[in-house]
């Protein structure tokens, strides 16, 4: 996992779908982060399947060009009642990490169980509580209002989190201990 600690990132959050993408861009610096942007790619107008994922191919393509970010944080596909829904998003999701693997960044994915509770700090959490934390955390009332953005937000923000918590994570039980076998993580 990249070391989000020191460097800056700009991560691309992604929540995929064949209707509507939500999507979120993330900058990261040691322990903070701000939107660059947050919105939401509608294809419910297009008629067929294989036009909707070349939109999506498209838009994460043109996301890519325009703001440059290095990690993909996108949802794991889960399994749902409906196998023709899940089929269809596990396309838009292979679409969406494709282009990103085309353009070279990293992927990581994340189960909606752990990005829902990395915000709320409950994994059952409602769509609707995800997003009121998001606008406690970042305040963008005149950002999207579309659940599917924030839900975006939500994954590029577990994977910001996620790796401050992998941050010397069980290398020392001292802060000298961390100090000395940190060098390199010290700014000076």
């Amino acid at each position: 996992m990249p070391d989000s600690t020191l460097t800056e990132h700009l991560i691309l959050g992604i929540d995929p779908g064949t209707n509507i993408m939500g999507y979120a861009l993330l900058k990261t610096r040691l322990r903070n982060s701000e939107i660059v942007t947050l919105d939401v790619l509608k294809m419910n107008r297009l008629s067929d399947q294989c036009s909707k994922l070349k939109a999506i191919y498209d838009g994460v393509t043109q996301l890519i060009e325009q703001y440059h970010p290095d990690i993909l944080s996108i949802e794991e596909p889960f399994y749902g009642k409906n196998p023709q829904s899940m089929l269809k998003l596990g396309r838009a999701q292979g679409v969406a990490i494709g282009a990103c693997l085309h353009a070279g960044m990293e992927v990581f994915e994340y189960t909606p169980r752990r990005i829902k509770q990395s915000i709320t700090g409950k994994g059952s959490a409602s769509k609707e509580q995800v997003a009121a934390m998001l606008h406690h955390m970042y305040d963008f009332s005149s950002e999207s209002p579309y659940l599917d953005a924030t839900d975006a937000l939500a994954a590029a923000v577990c994977h910001h989190l996620q790796c401050r918590l992998d941050f010397g994570k069980g290398k020392a039980n001292s802060w000298a201990a961390f100090l000395s076998q940190n060098q390199d993580r010290i700014i000076r």
